[in-house]
């Protein structure tokens, strides 16, 4: 049996150069690495791409406070990027970056061909946009009428010819491929808020700015030499590009993406932009678009100015590069918030890799040697293990499962029951006492069952921990191939004879934490002090524990709402009157809009936070809140289960 070949198409962001990577860079990078070893060593046709995005406002601006002009700032970050990635061993294809030839020509054949189809119109943008995250807003979106609500900064004012893209008509067609592909959106719970975004209805988009001129010019067959391309539609046009389309197209038997993976905050633009960009070109769209959380470390947010920020280089010099990626792909499930802390990483190491990894691994070579002179032979391993061979083969069955449906974790989760099969089989049958009985063919038996499982697991395992698993292969006297993954993965066959390798221990013990710690709190404190006092902190963070006399600080009562209204130029919020059983009702602004009809509202009871200090949204004064709960499943006000007097309060 072996895996049927195709072609497999990985892609990571390409990383914006407005600074150096990080480890959320890296952990984006070390997935897709994962994903395309994986593809590589099961047979497929792989091609894995990442790169930078070099273009606009942002970049011209941070080159013009370093007195660099941009080509010079983006060659500067980009190598950074590119070095690093080299010094990780990235199996990347091709490193693109936007500021490469062949990308601008790609870009503007795609202008240009939905220009002609008609998806593409000049008019005037008028509106608020966000430099530091290169994205337009609407005045309903903002907080407080003038603040970013990706990052909280402050917006400018934008008046300028430009040309739109019509997104609005890609709107229902987004919608019956969200419906039509359960999985083109991962994880799921993903995909629903971006479904809930495209319903509340799309807007066409700016496309193209006049105020600065760092970006990709419009096709010459337009004439419009003072536009340059919307950073947006240049970047995600790489992924055709670094396939050569609108040019060689060359590698375009990829096409399209099996996996576009990125951040949790890029969702939108790859989710929405991208497939309706795609839907104008007439290209099919990616199998999958796979969204990752945020990395936090010792339970607090990464930021320059605490100086906690994790350079991936360092933690990788210090604890090793395979015990880094083991540590980022075990610790946390794909599309959750992760934390980075030096307590949480040595445990990994002498736990997983060290005890359960390492100690199989020199336990086999233990056995080999002192009762085979290192000689296996595998002709009896059925005869007397055979439950232990199928629990084996039952496990490896399911992980394939687990690796193109970003359960990385899940994978690694159950790839190391096998390794406690293994361990379990030494105490179970002991050895010792099997060679001090006599009963030479069973405990050669038990060895080599244990030299299989290690050979097995390091198959699985490669693409995960290349350097460790090839210094497991010198050992086992095996090559890690197709061929081999296809005799003993998928076709459940033995080694063959093998001479075992005596090696260094692969992940020696870390007794202490080997990189200074960020500044916080008592810096005298002992490390596993530290950790408890984060694990504290993250526990509070996490549940937002306070006292109950802070709990009683809140005054929540049950109100009936008189009034129900749709604010004008909002989709979101409703305009409410709701009466507390005081001497006037309160105005109150829900957003709600999505879920409830104001009339259905009317006569209805809800639960409010009645001294919350008034805010002023859309120009309206709000007086209070309507608490509610929201999931996957949308949204629920939060109401008494039977009509209370107005005024009354929840306790």
């Amino acid at each position: 049996m072996q895996n049927s070949c195709k072609n497999v198409y990985i892609t990571t962001p390409i990383y914006y150069v407005n600074d150096v990577a990080h480890i959320g860079h890296a952990y984006t990078t070390i997935i897709a690495d994962m994903l395309a070893r994986h593809s590589r060593l099961v047979g497929h046709n792989t091609y894995f791409l990442t790169g930078t995005d070099e273009h606009g406002q942002k970049i011209a601006q941070s080159a013009e406070a370093r007195n660099k002009t941009p080509k010079e700032y983006a060659d500067e970050i980009s190598g950074k990027f590119r070095s690093l990635w080299d010094d990780f061993d990235i199996t990347y294809d091709k490193f693109i970056r936007t500021t490469d030839e062949e990308h601008k020509k790609g870009v503007q054949h795609a202008f240009l061909k939905m220009y002609e189809k008609g998806d593409i119109y000049k008019d005037e943008y008028e509106g608020f946009y966000c430099v530091p995250c290169e994205t337009f807003h609407t005045e309903s979106n903002l907080i407080d009428e003038q603040f970013c609500p990706e990052c909280g900064r402050s917006t400018i004012v934008v008046k300028e010819e430009s040309y739109f893209f019509k997104l609005s008509k890609y709107q229902d067609r987004l919608l019956d491929w969200y419906e039509q592909n359960p999985d083109c959106i991962l994880p799921r719970a993903k995909k629903n808020e971006v479904i809930n975004f495209v319903k509340n209805g799309l807007k066409d988009l700016s496309i193209s700015r006049t105020s600065f001129n760092w970006g990709i010019k419009l096709p010459a067959e337009i004439n419009e030499p003072k536009h340059v391309m919307y950073v947006w539609l240049d970047a995600l046009l790489n992924y055709a590009t670094a396939l050569g389309y609108g040019a060689t197209e060359e590698n375009m038997k990829f096409w399209p993406a099996n996996i576009h993976l990125v951040g949790k905050d890029i969702l939108r633009f790859h989710a929405i932009y991208w497939p309706a960009f795609l839907m104008s070109l007439e290209l099919p769209l990616p199998k999958h678009i796979a969204a990752h959380g945020w990395w936090t470390r010792d339970g607090e947010k990464m930021s320059k100015s605490k100086g906690n920020v994790v350079n991936p280089k360092e933690v990788a010099d210090a604890y090793g590069l395979d015990a880094f990626r083991y540590f980022l792909l075990r610790e946390v499930p794909f599309g959750q918030d992760g934390d980075f802390s030096q307590k949480a990483l040595i445990d990994r190491i002498n736990s997983d890799l060290g005890n359960d990894l390492g100690n199989l691994l020199n336990r086999i070579i233990g056995m080999s040697g002192k009762y085979f002179d290192f000689n296996v032979s595998s002709k009896d391993v059925e005869k007397f293990h055979k439950k232990e061979l199928e629990d084996v083969n039952s496990i490896i069955e399911t992980l394939q499962g687990f690796i193109y449906n970003m359960q990385i974790n899940k994978y690694l989760e159950e790839l190391w029951k096998i390794l406690t099969i293994g361990n379990k089989a030494i105490n179970d049958y002991e050895p010792w006492n099997l060679i001090k009985d006599g009963k030479t063919e069973e405990a050669m038996a038990l060895v080599a069952l244990i030299t299989n499982i290690m050979a097995k697991v390091a198959l699985l395992l490669d693409s995960v921990m290349p350097h460790k698993i090839k210094d497991i292969s010198t050992c086992l006297g095996i090559q890690i191939s197709t061929e081999n993954y296809n005799k003993l993965i998928l076709n459940k066959e033995l080694l063959d004879d093998v001479k075992i390798t005596k090696i260094d221990a692969l992940f020696p013990r870390v007794e202490d934490i080997l990189l200074a710690q960020p500044p916080c709190g008592d810096i005298s404190k002992s490390e596993e002090e530290i950790s408890t006092k984060v694990e504290l902190e993250k526990l509070e963070i996490q549940d937002n524990l306070i006292t109950i006399d802070k709990f009683f600080e809140a005054s929540i009562k049950v109100g009936t709402i008189l009034e129900a209204q749709e604010v004008p130029k909002s989709s979101k919020l409703l305009l409410l009157k709701v009466d507390l059983g005081e001497n006037r009702p309160r105005q109150i602004l829900a957003g709600i809009k999505e879920f409830y009809n104001a009339n259905d509202l009317i006569g209805t009871q809800a639960c409010v936070a009645a001294n919350l200090k008034p805010a002023k949204l859309m120009g309206y004064v709000s007086e209070g809140m309507l608490l509610a709960a929201k999931d996957e499943n949308g949204l629920s006000l939060i109401r008494p289960e039977k009509p209370k007097k107005i005024g009354t309060k929840i306790s």
